[in-house]
């Protein structure tokens, strides 16, 4: 193996290591990252995607419902409950953070809180979405550069 797979290496090392550091993954994503193996190498890629695709229909719904002349807010509920579901089976534990106040203000009705929560969401999913497709990126530079993935 060339210098440059262990340079690679070793800065998707430190990478991945400052989402846990910063919060953005917690274990479950490590969880995930063990389930993966020579049968199914695209399996983390292949669930992280789903969980993109996930949070935009839920984040566009939210949008769409929240801005209802009246809101139902048990439809918000199940949609944010949802979405908490989804992040926290691959370890966005910021957005799953977000996802528990945001339920809260649910109960209590409170649309601006609902809406600080809407745009907290976002923030924190586009966040988690680029450092999980920066740290795919670098994975694919490893393996291009004749490098492996240490199995978690």
């Amino acid at each position: 193996m060339g210098g440059n797979a262990i340079h690679l290496q070793r800065q998707l090392a430190e990478y991945s290591k400052s989402l846990y550091v910063e919060g953005f993954l917690d274990d479950q994503f490590k969880q995930l990252q063990q389930l993966q193996d020579e049968s199914s190498p695209d399996f983390v890629f292949e669930v992280v995607n789903l969980f993109f695709e996930d949070s935009e229909r839920l984040l566009n719904e939210l949008t769409k419902t929240l801005s209802q002349p009246i809101v139902d807010f048990r439809k918000i509920d199940a949609h944010v409950h949802q979405l908490k579901g989804s992040s926290s089976s691959i370890g966005a534990q910021r957005v799953q953070r977000v996802c528990i106040a945001f339920r809260n203000y649910c109960e209590e009705q409170n649309n601006d809180a609902c809406l600080r929560c809407l745009q907290l969401i976002r923030h924190e999913y586009s966040l988690v979405k680029r450092k999980l497709e920066t740290m795919f990126q670098m994975e694919k530079q490893v393996l291009a550069a004749g490098g492996s993935i240490p199995m978690h």
